[in-house]
């Protein structure tokens, strides 16, 4: 086997061979080559791709803040951090994780694309399964193979520039799952546009309604359009994608009738009969389901909530009233674990204890549109868009007035971090897309103590860096320097 590929299919060979150190055309024992459409559709229902984007890369952004040594609560405190989040929390230059240390997002995401590619570039071979059968399971793996590259190209490569993306280094496209290709580092547009090809191709043949919510229903092709062209920056596309995925999907869940009690699971619940608040997968207002690759989609109990983020809580926030997603899924100087009452005088910890949709949301897709409006289109509309989503959020909320478009673009930034923060790579790609405007570049701080941090807008240190299992194989592999 040719050393290029290792790290870069970690894992995915097991369709094809297990505990073999070269990859051959025998069937291993207790393993099944897919040959008729239910062994398809059975490989793309596979549960370990439902696990599809990591949490750490929160570590670099705005969100979170470490506690300290001299805090009571020494579970969250910087000195107990793994070290590679230490790393990314101080904004370390080059590598981050260590030597033989797995990369939770790199490895997996790639062995996520090599089961893709079996299905792509087999299933309507099979001989039995209708041809509309077997075009929905293909359109299926089109989209989980486009929101991996998405997730891949977003946090390893430079965000998207039209006047540089024709150079910039992406990352290794990988469209065979022939394991003795040579691969090799694409560039950021190359990637963008097979995840654009791999969307035009699916989306009709997306089926409308679905069995559950892992599957992408028709409105899931539009609403990853919407947001593909959002971190493009082409707004117009973006908005029309989002207004098309809004003309099939408009559930929303009312937090107003939700309260928090004492515990862990099921913290948070219904006030009429405590039923707990719905996991991503069961949420009415998932489009499509993704979870993450990490405990509860984000770093439970291993940092808090910046104030930075605290402070955009009370932004827009009418007197009298309540943004229910701080009040539900924040925890205030205290929490329960069980029995163990834990106490963090002074701060604040994200513990919802309900796993978040790291996947396609209608939420996500309706402040696209409400940024898109604002900055293309009609304020007024952009506005409408942000009174709908805060009348589900916010007990006795007032409608925002937007004087101009820029007033009403600054109202949807802050609903987009108040809506997302804390769920899966979102807020790292807002930063990096964002850092493209002037209006809206910033630099970022951690502190721990009396110790502080600082990374300046457009720093390629917010680029997570190639993987050294990936390196240790592939030496000649080009990297940013960070």
């Amino acid at each position: 086997m040719k050393k290029t590929i290792y790290g870069v299919i970690a894992g995915a060979a097991v369709i094809l061979a297990a505990g073999c150190n070269k990859y051959l055309d025998i069937k291993p024992k207790g393993y099944t080559i897919p040959e008729f459409f239910d062994d398809f559709q059975r490989l793309g229902n596979d549960i370990s791709l439902y696990r599809a984007v990591s949490a750490y890369p929160v570590y670099l952004t705005d969100d979170v803040q470490s506690g300290t040594d001299k805090d009571v609560n020494k579970a969250a405190s910087f000195a107990a951090l793994p070290q590679f989040k230490k790393n990314m929390y101080t904004f370390v230059p080059g590598q981050v994780l260590e030597a033989g240390q797995t990369d939770n997002q790199w490895e997996p995401s790639y062995s996520h694309i090599f089961t893709y590619n079996v299905i792509i570039n087999n299933v309507m071979n099979v001989p039995d399964g209708t041809d509309a059968e077997k075009r929905r399971v293909r359109a299926e793996a089109l989209v989980g193979r486009a929101f991996e590259y998405l997730t891949l190209v977003n946090t390893y490569a430079k965000h998207y520039d039209a006047a540089t993306a024709a150079t910039d280094l992406g990352v290794p496209l990988i469209l065979s799952e022939d394991i003795n290709a040579k691969y090799e580092r694409a560039t950021v547009a190359q990637v963008y546009a097979q995840i654009r090809k791999d969307l035009d191709e699916a989306t009709p043949n997306l089926y409308e309604k679905v069995p559950n919510a892992f599957h992408p229903p028709k409105s899931v092709g539009f609403a990853f359009l919407s947001r593909m062209y959002l971190y493009m920056g082409d707004y117009q596309n973006a908005l029309k994608n989002a207004n098309e995925a809004l003309k099939l999907a408009n559930k929303l869940v009312d937090y107003k009738i939700y309260t928090t009690r004492k515990g862990t699971f099921g913290r948070v619940c219904t006030l009429a009969d405590s039923t707990a608040f719905p996991d991503g997968n069961l949420n009415p207002e998932t489009l499509w389901a993704r979870l993450s690759s990490s405990s509860y989609g984000t770093v439970y109990a291993e940092v808090y909530a910046a104030e930075d983020l605290i402070s955009t809580f009370k932004r827009n926030l009418p007197a009298g009233a309540a943004d229910q997603r701080f009040k539900l899924f924040y925890c205030d100087s205290t929490a329960q674990f069980g029995t163990a009452v834990i106490k963090f005088p002074g701060r604040v910890l994200w513990a919802s204890y309900a796993e978040a949709n790291v996947g396609l949301s209608l939420p996500e897709v309706i402040l696209t549109a409400a940024e898109c409006e604002a900055r293309v289109g009609d304020k007024d509309k952009a506005v409408a868009h942000l009174n709908n989503l805060r009348n589900f959020r916010i007990k006795n909320n007032q409608p925002l007035v937007a004087a101009t478009k820029d007033d009403a673009l600054r109202m949807a930034i802050d609903e987009r971090r108040r809506e997302l923060a804390f769920v899966g790579t979102h807020r790292l790609f807002d930063l990096k897309r964002l850092n493209k405007d002037p209006r809206f570049a910033k630099s970022v701080t951690h502190k721990n103590g009396t110790d502080s941090w600082t990374i300046p807008a457009n720093d390629n240190r917010l680029i997570l860096p190639v993987p050294p299992n990936v390196l240790s194989m592939n030496p000649g592999i080009p990297q940013y320097e960070r």
